[in-house]
């Protein structure tokens, strides 16, 4: 029997096994995963009672859609290789797909629920779409179907619009970042609002929608961003993050732009409106002023004035009533005045020449110049005549009678 060396078995082993198992499909669980700085993965496939170690190089690792994560069932492509130094074999792979389902739709989720945590799908960062933008951008294909069907929906529903296109790969390599690159670039030219999209197509060529870069950026722009990407059943990445997501391009710019037909037909309802309301509101206020004004004319200075004057003369024919009465009284009193006004006055006049004749007869009787008896004199004193007894010892006084005026001093008084 033929002795070999360990290195000679190995390197018959290795050219064994490489040889039978160059293309193997195996399926299994990801197990004990190792993310090398080189850019090389290494793991281990399992399953029920068997382990599989694995190594997958950078250049297959970098074509990979999802991201590998423990106890992930996938099905791999490679080839059995030996590692002489250590006499371990390990399946090389080439490409890595999810069991049961496929690599983009597994990368797809993966993102989903990556973004969702960060809170990238949270309404409260959602921005409001203006009513009447004056400025827009287009993110899409310039050669595309879509950008048509946008700038005819645009023209047709909205003439007063300045739009802006951004010419960008809309699938393939590079057509992430260079949509990514587009959004942040006109995120900075003050426009109304951005849209980015693409027609439709299978997910491989939507897949530049569901790439995080683009995320990023949508989530991160200040003005408000339209994703239509697809037809109307394609979910992409993007209409989670946006602000608002059309079904399809065409819908995006029906939902971003008002229809001037619309408008027309709403001014024409508003003025209808307006009219109707106005001359309610005009009918009203007639009402309201036709009630003013009677109140006004039954509580108005003229009328005031008026009722004044009638009151006035009222009483100016009340007072005239009345002097007129008056008068009439005073004349059938002057008629009887008149017919007693003769005998009063001379009755009058016969009762006072005896009183005067009287009192002549009183002053003649009580002159001393008729006083014919001897004996008697007038007293008075200071000019005033007085009662003898009012004299007093050293008065001076006057006794005078009707021929003769005598002064005297009182030298004693008695009494008789």
């Amino acid at each position: 029997m033929h002795t070999f060396s360990v290195s000679a078995l190995n390197e018959q082993i290795k050219t064994l096994l490489e040889a039978s198992f160059s293309h193997v499909l195996v399926e299994g669980e990801l197990s004990r995963i190792t993310f090398h700085n080189s850019g090389h993965v290494y793991f281990t496939l399992k399953d029920s009672t068997s382990t599989l170690k694995a190594v997958m190089f950078k250049g297959n690792a970098d074509k990979l859609k999802f991201q590998l994560k423990e106890g992930l069932k996938v099905i791999l492509h490679g080839a059995i290789t030996l590692y002489k130094p250590r006499g371990e074999y390990q399946i090389n792979c080439f490409t890595i797909e999810p069991s049961g389902q496929g690599a983009l739709a597994l990368a797809y989720e993966q993102l989903k629920q990556k973004l969702s945590d960060k809170g990238y799908f949270n309404p409260s960062f959602k921005k409001e779409l203006p009513k009447f933008p004056s400025r827009i951008a287009l993110i899409t294909s310039a050669t595309g179907a879509a950008l048509q069907d946008m700038l005819r929906v645009a023209d047709s529903r909205y003439r007063l619009l300045e739009i802006d296109i951004y010419d960008v790969l809309v699938q393939g390599t590079g057509a992430a970042q260079n949509i990514a690159n587009a959004i942040t670039l006109s995120d900075t030219k003050g426009y109304d609002i951005i849209v980015i999209g693409r027609g439709g197509g299978s997910i491989e060529d939507l897949w530049a929608f569901n790439e995080e870069v683009v995320a990023d950026a949508v989530f991160c722009a200040k003005t408000p961003l339209v994703s239509a990407v697809g037809h109307e059943i394609d979910w992409v990445i993007s209409d989670f993050v946006s602000d608002l997501r059309a079904p399809t391009p065409s819908a995006a710019m029906q939902m971003c732009l008002p229809d001037t037909n619309e408008l027309y037909q709403y001014l024409d309802s508003l003025s209808s409106q307006f009219t109707q309301i106005l001359s309610q509101k005009i009918f009203v206020k007639k009402q309201e002023l036709s009630h003013l004004i009677n109140s006004y004319s039954q509580h108005s200075i003229e009328k005031k004035l008026v009722l004044k004057q009638e009151e006035l003369q009222r009483l100016k024919e009340s007072f005239s009533q009345s002097i007129s009465f008056k008068m009439q009284n005073a004349a059938k009193e002057k008629v009887h005045v008149d017919s007693r006004f003769p005998h009063a006055i001379h009755s009058v006049l016969n009762h006072k020449q005896n009183q005067l004749f009287n009192l002549q007869n009183m002053l003649e009787s009580n002159n001393p110049k008729f006083k014919s008896k001897s004996g008697f004199a007038q007293i008075s004193k200071n000019n005033k005549v007085i009662d003898i007894v009012s004299l007093e010892v050293g008065d001076v006084f006057e006794a005078m009678s009707d021929t003769i005026s005598l002064s005297a001093k009182v030298l004693q008084k008695s009494a008789l």
